[in-house]
């Protein structure tokens, strides 16, 4: 898993960009012309490790939606977002990737989010987790995530990432994106 810490420091060193620009980045939500987009499920109290995985998938070549940057979400939350996050999930973007930190695992939108991803996501092998931690011993992951593959740095090679599967299996994360 990677640290908060070391995700940053990747995803800086892989875009060029400083701290600042990160969080100074645009907020508005463009679908690009990416094969393939993310929905990235997160808890607001994360904007700025959202913002850092942002850059990280769009370095990968992915588009991504947040839906804090959708202009079109209500100001309050309501069934209208609801519906549209559902949308979101199920019809269009590619995959469903839960930004899992111990915000994100105590948000009741997350939970509902993976909820709603599972049974459209899980067998067509497009949802993962990108579990962020403190420290090496500080994530509170709930059982019911063991069934999800997961994001992991390789230990080898620096620069490439790996998605984990609950079987022991991997994958080069890029290959998994563009699939």
């Amino acid at each position: 898993m990677f640290t908060k810490n070391r995700f940053k420091t990747v995803t800086r060193n892989q875009s060029g960009m400083l701290d600042s620009e990160f969080l100074n980045e645009s907020r508005k939500f463009t679908k690009s012309d990416s094969t393939t987009s993310i929905f990235l499920s997160h808890s607001h109290k994360d904007k700025e490790f959202v913002q850092v995985a942002k850059v990280f998938f769009e370095n990968l070549g992915m588009s991504i939606y947040v839906d804090w940057a959708d202009e079109t979400m209500p100001e309050q939350t309501n069934g209208i977002t609801a519906t549209k996050i559902k949308n979101q999930i199920v019809c269009l973007n590619d995959k469903f990737i839960l930004l899992a930190t111990n915000e994100a695992l105590a948000s009741r939108w997350c939970n509902w989010e993976i909820g709603i991803a599972d049974p459209f996501k899980l067998h067509k092998d497009k949802i993962a987790l990108l579990p962020l931690i403190d420290s090496p011993s500080s994530w509170n992951g709930n059982e019911y995530l063991q069934i999800y593959p997961y994001i992991k740095e390789s230990v080898n090679t620096a620069g490439e990432y790996y998605l984990w599967y609950p079987n022991g299996d991997c994958k080069n994360l890029k290959t998994w994106l563009k699939g």
